[in-house]
């Protein structure tokens, strides 16, 4: 059984396939084959969602299966049931699992005791669904319409500046490694990417650079790449967070100091004056909600590759 828990749980050729599918299903969006009829995919959310959910709703039905919506709050294991029961029941009902929560572990044992596919949909770990569409995104804009996408990303450098150490950087740590990329992180000290990304990068034999300067981070950035400074469950230490962050802000100087021709992303939402000032936001090389849309071209192609059971 193959699951998409982390960026590398795809191979390089896997995800050229991938890419090459999500591309397709674009140009033929409504006029493609329903590989997911007569299934149900179940969707555990224990965090909201606005680009998630309805990316992963929209796409399953396109796909011509059923979305089933999970609120952890509604079901049994908002309760004390066990991840391992609630995994094993579910098994019984549906043909697939996509999953938000907090633990990357929970993800894991999930996975273990279903026997069904399981689709990371973001942990504080790791959002590889985010990252892959990211990389298509920029893939999209290199290569043009008929151009190698993955070989588009080749030696490009990716700049991700704030929290160097939550899910969108470990995943650009992964996935920019996996993309043949190269990866700076710029972020206050103290946020350093954790041992557990780390020990992952080690593996895959990846590598990336993190300083606390912000111009040293962006020099020769193809991508300038930022998040929310306090994710869910950190609203507590939102202003000591702003403090910290502040030095890492995109601004229009900052982004001005990386290729004459950078993309500024961010998974969203965005919160104009903290990470990112409006400037930025409203330029013309900002592309964020081109990688909102190609979440649900990415995603379709993730589902459709697993359900076929051909990675």
């Amino acid at each position: 059984m193959r699951h998409f828990l982390k960026e590398t749980d795809f191979s390089r050729e896997e995800i050229a396939k991938i890419f090459a599918l999500a591309r397709r299903f674009k140009l033929e969006r409504g006029r493609h084959e329903k590989p997911l009829a007569n299934q149900t995919w179940a969707m555990i959310f224990a965090k909201a969602s606005t680009r998630t959910r309805v990316s992963f709703e929209v796409g399953i039905h396109e796909l011509g299966g059923n979305p089933l919506f999970l609120n952890t709050s509604d079901i049994q294991i908002g309760r004390g049931e066990t991840i391992s029961d609630t995994a094993k029941v579910l098994s019984r009902f549906v043909q697939g699992l996509i999953v938000r929560t907090y633990a990357q572990t929970d993800l894991v044992e999930l996975a273990a005791h279903s026997g069904l596919p399981v689709v990371n949909a973001l942990t504080n770990f790791l959002h590889p669904c985010q990252i892959y569409a990211d990389a298509f995104t920029a893939a999209e804009r290199w290569a043009g319409a008929q151009g190698d996408l993955l070989a588009a990303l080749k030696g490009r450098k990716v700049t991700f500046l704030g929290d160097t150490s939550f899910n969108i950087a470990n995943s650009w740590i992964l996935g920019a490694n996996l993309f043949g990329m190269k990866v700076s992180l710029g972020g206050p000290a103290g946020h350093e990417p954790a041992p557990e990304i780390r020990a992952l990068a080690t593996q895959m034999g990846g590598a990336y650079h993190f300083t606390s300067d912000p111009y040293e981070a962006v020099a020769g950035a193809d991508i300038v790449y930022t998040d929310v400074w306090a994710s869910m469950g950190q609203e507590s230490e939102a202003a000591e967070r702003q403090r910290r962050m502040m030095p890492f802000q995109v601004t229009g100087k900052l982004f001005a100091a990386a290729k004459p021709d950078a993309l500024f992303m961010h998974c969203l939402p965005a919160h104009a004056g903290e990470e990112v000032t409006a400037e930025v936001l409203n330029h013309p090389r900002c592309v964020i909600f081109d990688e909102a849309g190609n979440r649900l071209h990415v995603q379709k192609a993730i589902l459709t590759m697993l359900a076929r059971g051909q990675i």
